[in-house]
């Protein structure tokens, strides 16, 4: 769940990014008592996402200012609708605009791009999930654009759980020893509460890296990297349920629909995040005015 504490940290930095020392175009040029109101609007369709953060981004310059958003995160949209609608001191709107626009549409493009990965896999059981591929400091609100493209967020840090990768496995076993006894000895110690997967990039690791799980160590995890579809839909029949299986490398939007259908249970795409475009949306100003008439 992304948090207001969550969106309030990004927010502010970005604000403080843009505008270090105030505004000095909207100062010397927009009379202090003029207001503003409005629309973002969609230039083209797309899954929203990014709200609360969008509207977090004037209300953090201007408590003053009003901000109504009309999209729900997740929902669908068409060119030329009115997502959002932002009233107040003219000021306050023109500081706040370009952060407001930069993440809602980061969030949105990364939304609209998750639900196409979603629905080219609809009716195989398996799940669309984000990487660590993301912006850094932005991660959480990947994330949860992510979610509002109907897609499943993986382990959010190296922290949350146990993802031995090649690399891992390479440095355990560089003093010769087996891969199983290397893995058991290494999470002997665990909390049987740590999630455990292990990455593997041929067929014959798979029996190994399962053997090593005894004990409290389960491995609930086994991520088949780079596979051929042949060798996907055999590591499946392989594992037999024994761990999750998951699918990672090589995923686009032409391959994943033929990559779901091998049975594998999770596909992670790092290009969710670290390839989606910014979706064109706008902040189109409609009703302007200077309170005293000046």
């Amino acid at each position: 769940m992304l948090t207001a504490r969550q969106i309030e940290r990004v927010v502010i930095a970005a604000l403080e990014e843009d505008a270090p020392w105030g505004d000095v175009t909207s100062d010397y040029l927009i009379p202090a008592d003029a207001v503003a109101t409005a629309d973002l609007v969609a230039r083209e369709a797309g899954v929203f996402s990014g709200g609360d953060v969008f509207a977090a981004a004037f209300a953090l310059t201007d408590p003053a200012i009003a901000v109504t958003v009309a999209t729900a995160d997740g929902a669908a949209f068409g060119a030329g609708d009115v997502l959002a609608t932002v009233s107040g001191p003219a000021r306050g709107v023109l500081t706040a605009e370009r952060v407001g626009l930069n993440l809602v549409q980061r969030m949105s493009g990364i939304s609209t791009l998750t639900a196409r990965y979603v629905d080219a896999v609809a009716g195989t059981g398996a799940r669309i999930a984000d990487t660590r591929k993301t912006t850094p400091g932005l991660r959480a609100l990947e994330r949860h654009a992510v979610r509002s493209g109907g897609g499943h967020n993986h382990r959010y840090s190296l922290s949350d759980a146990v993802m031995a990768k090649d690399n891992h496995l390479a440095v355990l076993t560089a003093d010769g020893g087996d891969l199983t006894t290397a893995l058991r000895r290494a999470l002997s110690a665990l909390p049987h509460t740590t999630h455990v997967e292990v990455e593997v990039d041929r067929l014959e690791q798979i029996e190994p890296v399962l053997a090593a799980g005894g004990g409290a160590a389960r491995i609930g995890t086994i991520m088949l990297d780079n596979f051929a579809l042949d060798d996907l839909r055999a590591g499946v029949a392989l594992i037999a349920g024994r761990a999750t299986v998951e699918a990672s490398g090589g995923v686009s939007l032409d391959t994943v629909s033929e990559i779901a259908a091998t049975g594998v249970d999770v596909i992670s795409v790092g290009a969710l995040t670290h390839s989606a475009r910014a979706l064109d949306l706008g902040l189109d100003a409609r009703v302007a005015s200077n309170v005293g008439g000046a």
